[in-house]
Protein backbone atom coordinates (compact mmCIF):
# COMPACT_ATOMS: atom_id res chain seq x y z
CA UNK A 1 0.00 0.00 0.00
CA UNK A 2 1.37 3.52 -0.46
CA UNK A 3 1.03 4.17 2.59
CA UNK A 4 3.42 1.32 3.92
CA UNK A 5 6.78 2.74 5.39
CA UNK A 6 9.66 0.83 6.87
CA UNK A 7 10.79 2.44 10.37
CA UNK A 8 12.52 1.32 13.89
CA UNK A 9 10.72 0.20 16.61
CA UNK A 10 12.26 0.48 19.95
CA UNK A 11 10.41 1.85 23.35
CA UNK A 12 9.58 0.90 26.67
CA UNK A 13 8.73 -2.69 27.53
CA UNK A 14 5.50 -2.13 28.93
CA UNK A 15 4.82 0.34 25.53
CA UNK A 16 1.91 -1.53 23.73
CA UNK A 17 2.29 -1.85 20.07
CA UNK A 18 -0.52 -3.08 17.20
CA UNK A 19 0.43 -6.63 14.84
CA UNK A 20 -1.28 -7.08 11.78
CA UNK A 21 0.10 -10.83 11.35
CA UNK A 22 -1.75 -11.50 7.59
CA UNK A 23 -4.59 -9.86 8.38
CA UNK A 24 -5.55 -11.04 11.68
CA UNK A 25 -4.25 -8.33 14.26
CA UNK A 26 -2.80 -8.52 17.49
CA UNK A 27 -2.03 -6.18 20.68
CA UNK A 28 0.91 -6.66 23.01
CA UNK A 29 4.04 -5.30 24.12
CA UNK A 30 7.51 -4.72 23.60
CA UNK A 31 8.15 -6.45 26.35
CA UNK A 32 6.38 -9.39 25.68
CA UNK A 33 8.22 -9.58 21.98
CA UNK A 34 11.85 -8.79 23.43
CA UNK A 35 11.19 -11.45 26.59
CA UNK A 36 12.73 -14.48 24.40
CA UNK A 37 16.05 -14.03 22.33
CA UNK A 38 14.04 -14.50 18.82
CA UNK A 39 13.35 -12.53 15.79
CA UNK A 40 10.68 -10.46 17.65
CA UNK A 41 12.93 -9.45 19.72
CA UNK A 42 15.11 -8.04 17.02
CA UNK A 43 12.39 -6.69 15.16
CA UNK A 44 11.09 -4.79 18.22
CA UNK A 45 14.38 -3.90 20.30
CA UNK A 46 15.63 -1.62 17.37
CA UNK A 47 17.79 -4.28 15.42
CA UNK A 48 15.76 -4.12 12.30
CA UNK A 49 13.40 -2.46 10.66
CA UNK A 50 9.58 -3.30 10.37
CA UNK A 51 7.21 -2.11 8.08
CA UNK A 52 3.91 -0.25 9.32
CA UNK A 53 0.89 1.28 7.33
CA UNK A 54 -0.60 4.50 7.74
CA UNK A 55 -2.92 3.62 10.65
CA UNK A 56 0.43 2.26 12.91
CA UNK A 57 -0.13 -1.33 12.34
CA UNK A 58 2.87 -3.03 12.51
CA UNK A 59 3.09 -5.71 9.30
CA UNK A 60 3.82 -9.09 9.55
CA UNK A 61 4.01 -11.48 6.51
CA UNK A 62 3.04 -14.56 7.68
CA UNK A 63 -0.39 -16.55 8.15
CA UNK A 64 -1.71 -14.83 12.33
CA UNK A 65 -3.68 -18.19 12.98
CA UNK A 66 -0.84 -19.35 15.13
CA UNK A 67 0.10 -16.13 16.67
CA UNK A 68 -1.52 -16.05 19.37
CA UNK A 69 -0.19 -19.06 20.49
CA UNK A 70 3.12 -17.34 19.90
CA UNK A 71 2.17 -14.77 22.37
CA UNK A 72 1.27 -17.56 25.04
CA UNK A 73 4.83 -19.03 24.96
CA UNK A 74 6.53 -15.79 24.91
CA UNK A 75 4.72 -14.76 28.23
CA UNK A 76 4.55 -17.93 30.15
CA UNK A 77 7.81 -20.27 28.74
CA UNK A 78 5.11 -23.17 27.92
CA UNK A 79 1.94 -23.55 25.92
CA UNK A 80 -0.13 -26.67 25.27
CA UNK A 81 0.25 -27.90 22.08
CA UNK A 82 -2.54 -29.21 19.49
CA UNK A 83 -3.20 -32.05 19.38
CA UNK A 84 -4.15 -31.96 15.78
CA UNK A 85 -1.42 -32.91 13.48
CA UNK A 86 -1.80 -30.61 11.26
CA UNK A 87 -2.21 -27.91 13.58
CA UNK A 88 0.82 -29.31 15.19
CA UNK A 89 3.08 -29.26 11.93
CA UNK A 90 1.66 -25.36 11.73
CA UNK A 91 2.84 -24.16 15.04
CA UNK A 92 6.80 -25.60 14.36
CA UNK A 93 6.93 -23.66 10.78
CA UNK A 94 5.88 -20.45 12.58
CA UNK A 95 7.91 -21.02 15.20
CA UNK A 96 10.81 -22.35 13.09
CA UNK A 97 10.31 -18.12 11.22
CA UNK A 98 10.40 -16.68 14.16
CA UNK A 99 13.35 -18.58 15.66
CA UNK A 100 11.91 -19.72 18.92
CA UNK A 101 14.17 -22.44 19.14
CA UNK A 102 12.23 -24.62 22.31
CA UNK A 103 9.26 -24.35 21.03
CA UNK A 104 10.43 -25.79 17.68
CA UNK A 105 11.73 -28.22 19.46
CA UNK A 106 9.05 -29.34 21.59
CA UNK A 107 6.63 -29.84 18.37
CA UNK A 108 9.57 -32.07 17.17
CA UNK A 109 9.44 -34.19 20.22
CA UNK A 110 5.30 -34.50 20.10
CA UNK A 111 5.96 -34.99 16.16
CA UNK A 112 8.26 -37.78 16.57
CA UNK A 113 5.62 -39.71 19.95
CA UNK A 114 3.16 -39.30 17.81
CA UNK A 115 4.65 -41.20 14.77
CA UNK A 116 5.82 -43.92 17.26
CA UNK A 117 2.54 -44.79 18.55
CA UNK A 118 1.55 -44.66 15.36
CA UNK A 119 3.73 -46.73 13.42
CA UNK A 120 4.05 -49.59 16.63
CA UNK A 121 0.91 -52.10 15.95
CA UNK A 122 -0.80 -53.33 18.81
CA UNK A 123 -0.61 -57.14 17.01
CA UNK A 124 1.18 -58.06 14.19
CA UNK A 125 -0.19 -61.18 12.10
CA UNK A 126 2.54 -62.92 9.86
CA UNK A 127 0.96 -64.01 6.43
CA UNK A 128 2.85 -66.96 5.34
CA UNK A 129 2.40 -68.87 1.67
CA UNK A 130 4.90 -71.16 2.18
CA UNK A 131 5.97 -74.71 4.52
CA UNK A 132 9.15 -72.79 4.87
CA UNK A 133 8.06 -70.01 6.00
CA UNK A 134 6.16 -71.29 8.45
CA UNK A 135 8.96 -73.41 9.81
CA UNK A 136 10.88 -70.35 10.33
CA UNK A 137 8.74 -68.54 12.19
CA UNK A 138 7.98 -71.39 14.25
CA UNK A 139 11.78 -72.45 15.22
CA UNK A 140 12.36 -69.17 16.09
CA UNK A 141 9.31 -68.48 18.25
CA UNK A 142 9.90 -67.93 21.84
CA UNK A 143 5.93 -68.37 22.45
CA UNK A 144 3.28 -70.82 21.23
CA UNK A 145 2.15 -70.28 18.09
CA UNK A 146 -1.13 -70.89 16.89
CA UNK A 147 -2.19 -71.20 12.88
CA UNK A 148 -5.23 -70.38 10.73
CA UNK A 149 -5.31 -71.74 7.50
CA UNK A 150 -7.76 -69.90 5.30
CA UNK A 151 -7.92 -70.10 1.66
CA UNK A 152 -11.87 -70.62 0.46
CA UNK A 153 -10.78 -71.21 -3.50
CA UNK A 154 -9.01 -74.47 -2.63
CA UNK A 155 -12.24 -76.34 -2.97
CA UNK A 156 -13.06 -78.21 -6.13
CA UNK A 157 -17.10 -79.17 -5.09
CA UNK A 158 -19.29 -76.09 -3.74
CA UNK A 159 -19.99 -75.40 -0.66
CA UNK A 160 -23.00 -75.91 1.66
CA UNK A 161 -25.13 -73.10 2.19
CA UNK A 162 -23.71 -72.07 5.84
CA UNK A 163 -20.03 -72.78 4.54
CA UNK A 164 -19.39 -69.09 3.63
CA UNK A 165 -20.52 -67.66 7.02
CA UNK A 166 -19.10 -70.15 9.18
CA UNK A 167 -15.50 -69.06 6.86
CA UNK A 168 -16.02 -65.82 8.11
CA UNK A 169 -16.56 -66.74 11.57
CA UNK A 170 -13.51 -68.75 11.84
CA UNK A 171 -11.45 -65.37 10.37
CA UNK A 172 -13.21 -63.46 13.23
CA UNK A 173 -12.60 -65.51 15.89
CA UNK A 174 -8.76 -66.18 15.23
CA UNK A 175 -8.80 -61.99 14.35
CA UNK A 176 -10.45 -62.01 18.65
CA UNK A 177 -8.34 -64.28 19.39
CA UNK A 178 -4.74 -62.92 18.21
CA UNK A 179 -5.68 -59.41 19.94
CA UNK A 180 -6.36 -60.92 23.17
CA UNK A 181 -3.48 -63.16 23.29
CA UNK A 182 -0.62 -61.28 20.95
CA UNK A 183 1.85 -60.86 24.34
CA UNK A 184 1.69 -64.91 24.80
CA UNK A 185 1.13 -66.37 21.77
CA UNK A 186 2.41 -65.68 18.17
CA UNK A 187 -0.79 -66.50 15.94
CA UNK A 188 -0.18 -66.87 11.74
CA UNK A 189 -2.13 -67.01 8.81
CA UNK A 190 -1.51 -69.19 5.96
CA UNK A 191 -3.48 -68.09 3.45
CA UNK A 192 -2.18 -70.59 -0.07
CA UNK A 193 -0.16 -72.99 2.02
CA UNK A 194 -1.70 -76.33 1.27
CA UNK A 195 -4.44 -78.26 -0.11
CA UNK A 196 -6.76 -77.40 3.25
CA UNK A 197 -9.44 -74.70 3.17
CA UNK A 198 -9.95 -74.00 6.39
CA UNK A 199 -7.94 -75.51 9.26
CA UNK A 200 -6.01 -74.44 12.94
CA UNK A 201 -3.08 -75.44 14.08
CA UNK A 202 -1.31 -75.41 17.44
CA UNK A 203 2.43 -75.72 18.17
CA UNK A 204 4.39 -75.87 21.63
CA UNK A 205 8.06 -75.80 21.63
CA UNK A 206 8.52 -76.38 17.56
CA UNK A 207 6.00 -78.86 17.30
CA UNK A 208 2.41 -79.41 16.15
CA UNK A 209 0.34 -80.49 19.35
CA UNK A 210 -3.04 -80.04 17.78
CA UNK A 211 -5.54 -79.26 14.71
CA UNK A 212 -9.05 -78.73 14.21
CA UNK A 213 -9.90 -78.97 10.42
CA UNK A 214 -13.13 -77.35 9.76
CA UNK A 215 -14.09 -78.45 6.30
CA UNK A 216 -15.48 -82.01 5.60
CA UNK A 217 -17.00 -83.41 2.23
CA UNK A 218 -20.77 -84.23 2.55
CA UNK A 219 -22.58 -86.23 -0.01
CA UNK A 220 -25.88 -85.36 -1.66
CA UNK A 221 -27.83 -87.62 -4.46
CA UNK A 222 -26.32 -86.00 -7.30
CA UNK A 223 -23.07 -84.67 -6.36
CA UNK A 224 -20.22 -83.96 -3.24
CA UNK A 225 -19.94 -80.89 -1.50
CA UNK A 226 -17.32 -79.09 1.16
CA UNK A 227 -18.76 -78.05 4.19
CA UNK A 228 -17.25 -75.87 6.31
CA UNK A 229 -17.68 -75.60 10.07
CA UNK A 230 -17.33 -73.68 13.00
CA UNK A 231 -16.21 -75.81 16.80
CA UNK A 232 -15.81 -72.23 18.28
CA UNK A 233 -15.37 -74.28 21.66
CA UNK A 234 -12.42 -76.87 20.17
CA UNK A 235 -10.69 -74.23 19.26
CA UNK A 236 -10.95 -71.84 22.27
CA UNK A 237 -10.05 -74.90 24.13
CA UNK A 238 -6.87 -75.75 22.17
CA UNK A 239 -5.87 -71.93 22.40
CA UNK A 240 -6.00 -72.28 26.40
CA UNK A 241 -4.13 -75.51 26.37
CA UNK A 242 -1.49 -74.01 23.75
CA UNK A 243 -0.56 -71.70 26.73
CA UNK A 244 0.49 -74.53 28.78
CA UNK A 245 3.86 -74.77 26.15
CA UNK A 246 4.58 -70.73 26.93
CA UNK A 247 6.62 -72.44 30.08
CA UNK A 248 10.10 -73.95 28.17
CA UNK A 249 9.89 -76.34 30.21
CA UNK A 250 6.29 -77.53 29.05
CA UNK A 251 3.13 -79.46 30.85
CA UNK A 252 3.14 -82.52 32.67
CA UNK A 253 3.58 -85.18 30.53
CA UNK A 254 2.65 -87.50 32.73
CA UNK A 255 -0.15 -85.81 33.82
CA UNK A 256 -1.51 -85.40 30.07
CA UNK A 257 -0.47 -89.35 29.59
CA UNK A 258 -2.80 -90.17 32.28
CA UNK A 259 -5.08 -87.96 31.89
CA UNK A 260 -5.49 -89.18 27.64
CA UNK A 261 -5.13 -92.57 29.01
CA UNK A 262 -7.89 -92.54 31.22
CA UNK A 263 -10.38 -91.34 28.71
CA UNK A 264 -8.86 -93.93 26.13
CA UNK A 265 -9.93 -96.63 28.82
CA UNK A 266 -13.03 -94.75 29.67
CA UNK A 267 -14.05 -94.95 25.95
CA UNK A 268 -12.89 -98.81 25.53
CA UNK A 269 -14.99 -99.69 28.05
CA UNK A 270 -18.19 -97.97 26.88
CA UNK A 271 -17.48 -99.69 23.58
CA UNK A 272 -16.64 -103.08 24.84
CA UNK A 273 -20.01 -103.00 26.68
CA UNK A 274 -21.81 -102.33 24.12
CA UNK A 275 -20.17 -105.15 21.87
CA UNK A 276 -20.99 -107.75 24.83
CA UNK A 277 -24.88 -106.11 24.55
CA UNK A 278 -25.15 -106.93 21.00
CA UNK A 279 -23.24 -110.11 21.50
CA UNK A 280 -26.09 -111.22 24.22
CA UNK A 281 -29.06 -109.85 21.78
CA UNK A 282 -27.75 -112.29 19.22
CA UNK A 283 -27.66 -115.52 21.22
CA UNK A 284 -30.82 -114.44 22.78
CA UNK A 285 -32.08 -114.22 19.33
CA UNK A 286 -30.89 -117.41 17.94
CA UNK A 287 -31.68 -119.46 20.99
CA UNK A 288 -35.17 -118.73 20.45
CA UNK A 289 -35.35 -119.52 17.13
Amino acid sequence: MSGDRKTVIKGNPSQYVKLNIGGSLYYTTIGTLTKLDTMLRAMFSGRMEVLTDSEGWILIDRCGKHFGRILTYLRDGTLPLPDNLVELCELRAEAKYYCIGELAADCDAALSRRRQVQAEPICRVPLINSQKEEQLLISSSSKPVVKLLINRHNNKYSYTSASDDNLLKNIELFDKLSLRFFGRVLFIKDVIGSNEICCWSFYGHEKKVAEVCCTSIVYATDKKHTKVEFPEARIYEETLNILLYENRVGPDQELMLATSSLALSSYTSDEDEERSGLAKLRSNKQSNQ
